[in-house]
């Protein structure tokens, strides 16, 4: 457009084409017209029922002046229509939207008085068709229908955009009104010259046209941002973005973290560097970038449970009636999770009462309190901690997984950012794109204590609040944690008790369970977990996608996951609330005797955190069942839960409450026998069970305590004995 700075060069909008064929084109599209009209009245499926016509009538009384088409019934009425979509779609949606208009017209007529405007109608398409791979879309696919998968990062706010406008000359006032203004992110050039002359008046200098806004047609639009499938990028790359541009009802349909299917026409825009040239900035021209007019906006049924899921069919669910009411379901389904992954039954346990979650509250005061359920996994590498969490992310209904060493406070909360047209947006971070789902944390060790800092207010209030570059807002992050991180040591170390966890009481006491996971060295469990291992190597190749007797498939999962999570909300009932009470009295007591036995803090407090932690165990447990109530027997277990995790965690590296020891004194007594017996055997002595009784017992401590110490820690893992005459321990 360098043109337009010689003043001798005119703009001009109309070409002179020759009469006949802008005759034979106006008839063409009059016929293309006239075929989409009868597409919308006479398509109809096997029983008569006119989908496409009733669709409209409906959605024009409801004041929803959209139509949803589906591009296969488009080919399967008219094959050269269909393929028209496809290749000029630009050219053949504005006549289809034309088209039903006039169909809403004649179907809605007639109208009460003061209603005679026809409001224009917008076509939305989808596809059955496959999915093209974002980055296989090239130049020869310009202007036309591509469907391409991604998963939604950020979108903007609504703003207007021109259709129409109107624009005026500031020297004469020459009006020159409806003027198009192409689709898209495109604009319109403002003409240089004035075209109006009068005799004995000077002309207009150059640019004098401005718009007035008063005589503006427009409509909402929205921008998003769509990034490709992890799946789908090759390695050694980062996955690419797509710009999105929305309008009308297609604005707001999805949020970030939304995984959809994008049907639009593949467009460019001009974009350029400015530059200076003879003491005038230009922009460099030829220069294109991509983005996608979105035409049609599906939801992935795979890739999201919260809109994907939602379509449930009566013999589904009858199905999980039938599982619900099933006895086993709460075993079959911690057995369903990770099968290729053996024992750590207790944490697939946990993992199940996790993607079930409890039951969300919002108090008469407005507050609320979460219902989600937050799991850590603390200890030795290679005890597929790592794996449950890979599971986690393809079983739950919305899932994100990150590391900790690759992720930033910004990455995990939110940031701020600059968009195309200089403002700032917001942009969410792992939590809040895992809304209403699981967000699985590996390496959390590794993270800074800065933006593990970050993350408080997201695992307890569940939201993220920001206040950066003018933009004060808060964001809801409704999701559940499952976290997996190694001790301080590398490998858990039993002689130095509480040491092995380098967390802060803050973040600790967040989990509602925190599973130490050891590496126990057992002949027997060795025996099996290796056959275990050689089975799914050696049955790699023959393992299907079809789940083995007594477990549920992957898909069956996620769907029931997602029925409870929106049509169970259990609460505890009397006789589960007093029992609790009580059990929650004794554990406050019980960890207050260990802080003096021990003479220190506990590194895992016991608190109101815990408490509701067991509520909420209990709720999804009740939620598994689809009952209304969370009773007694599911308080129990919640508790025996509870126990084997986060009580076992805080109570780790000591003896306290060793059975048949009651009082403070034998309390003392069996931890001063355990600091001596670690303190004076190095890791790797051995010595006998006899040597170690009679030399304890030159100090006057009791036999059946000294055996009690030596039985725990065989237990524990700490002492290892071989069967031989003398009964020799070996330290480990």
């Amino acid at each position: 457009m360098e043109g337009f700075d010689d003043p001798g060069v005119f703009f001009s909008d109309n070409f002179s084409v020759d009469d006949n064929q802008q005759d034979s084109s106006q008839i063409n599209l009059q016929a293309i017209k006239k075929k989409f009209k009868e597409f919308i009245r006479m398509y109809h499926t096997d029983n008569f029922d006119y989908k496409y016509r009733d669709a409209l009538k409906r959605n024009y009384n409801l004041q929803q002046f959209y139509l949803e088409v589906n591009i296969e019934d488009v080919a399967s009425f008219d094959e050269t229509l269909g393929d028209k979509l496809y290749k000029l779609p630009s050219e053949h949606l504005p006549i289809f939207e034309d088209a039903a208009k006039e169909v809403a017209d004649e179907l809605t007529a007639p109208r009460p008085e003061g209603e005679e405007h026809v409001e224009d109608i917008q076509i939305m398409l989808s596809s059955d068709s496959m999915p093209a791979n974002l980055r296989a879309l090239k130049s020869d696919v310009v202007s036309k229908l591509v469907k391409i998968p991604g998963m939604i990062v950020s979108a903007s706010g609504i703003r207007a955009k021109a259709t129409k406008i109107a624009i005026q000359c500031r020297s004469c006032s020459n009006l020159i009104p409806n003027l198009t203004v192409r689709p898209g992110l495109e604009g319109y050039i403002m003409p240089r010259k004035c075209n109006t002359e009068q005799a004995g008046r000077p002309k207009c200098p150059l640019d004098p046209y401005f718009i007035v806004p008063d005589k503006c047609t427009c409509v909402d639009f929205q921008e998003l941002k769509l990034q490709e499938h992890s799946d789908s990028v090759p390695q050694g790359e980062i996955p690419r973005h797509m710009l999105l541009f929305c309008d009308r009802y297609l604005c707001e349909k999805v949020v970030p973290g939304n995984k959809v299917f994008i049907l639009g026409i593949f467009a460019i825009k001009k974009v350029g560097r400015p530059t200076k040239q003879d003491g005038r900035e230009k922009a460099i021209t030829g220069v294109r970038i991509p983005y996608m007019r979105v035409v049609g906006i599906q939801v992935d049924s795979e890739g999201v449970g919260a809109s994907g899921c939602s379509i449930i069919t009566s013999e589904e669910e009858s199905v999980f009636r039938r599982m619900a009411a099933s006895p086993d379901i709460y075993e079959k389904m911690a057995h369903s999770i990770a099968p290729s992954i053996y024992g750590v039954a207790d944490i697939k346990k946990a993992i199940a009462c996790l993607l079930f979650g409890g039951s969300r509250k919002r108090l008469p005061d407005g507050l609320t309190r979460r219902g989600d359920i937050n799991v850590l996994l603390l200890g030795d590498p290679g005890t597929a901690k790592s794996q449950l969490l890979k599971f986690v992310e393809r079983v739950a209904p919305i899932s994100v997984y990150t590391s900790g060493k690759g992720s930033s406070a910004a990455g995990l909360t939110a940031s701020v950012r600059r968009d195309s047209s200089r403002n700032f947006v917001m942009e969410g971070g792992a939590m809040v794109l895992a809304d209403g789902g699981v967000v699985c944390i590996d390496e959390f060790d590794k993270m800074r204590e800065d933006d593990r800092v970050a993350i408080h207010e997201a695992m307890e209030q569940q939201t993220i609040s920001i206040a950066k570059a003018g933009i004060t807002t808060t964001l809801n992050s409704r999701c559940s944690v499952l976290a997996a991180a190694n001790s301080v040591f590398g490998r858990w170390d039993e002689t130095k008790g509480d040491e092995n966890i380098d967390f802060l009481p803050t973040i600790l006491s967040r989990f509602d369970m925190i599973f130490i996971v050891k590496d126990e060295h057992d002949k027997a469990r060795d025996i099996t977990l290796a056959k275990h291992i050689m089975g799914v190597h050696m049955n790699a190749g023959q393992i299907t996608q079809e789940a083995k007797e007594g477990e549920f498939s992957l898909d069956l999962i996620k769907k029931y996951i997602h029925y409870c999570r929106t049509r169970c909300g259990p609460r505890l009932n009397n006789e589960a609330a007093e029992k609790l009470k009580r059990r929650y009295v004794l554990m406050r007591s019980g960890a207050n005797q260990h802080e003096k036995d021990v003479d220190r803090k506990n590194s895992i407090p016991i608190t109101v955190r815990q408490l509701e932690a067991v509520i909420r165990m209990s709720e999804s447990l009740a939620k598994m069942r689809l009952l209304p109530y969370a009773t007694s027997t599911h308080v129990d277990e919640a508790l025996r839960l509870f126990q084997v995790s986060t009580l076992d965690a805080a109570m780790s590296g000591t003896l306290a409450g060793a059975e048949g020891f009651t009082t403070e004194e034998e309390h003392e007594m069996i931890l001063r026998i355990e600091k001596q017996l670690k303190r004076r055997f190095a890791i790797g002595t051995q010595v006998s069970q006899q040597s170690i009784i009679s030399d304890f017992t030159q100090q006057q401590y009791q036999e059946r305590a000294i055996v009690k110490v030596i039985q725990t820690m065989i237990r524990r893992g700490q002492l290892q004995h071989r069967m031989n005459r003398r009964m020799l321990y070996r330290l480990s």
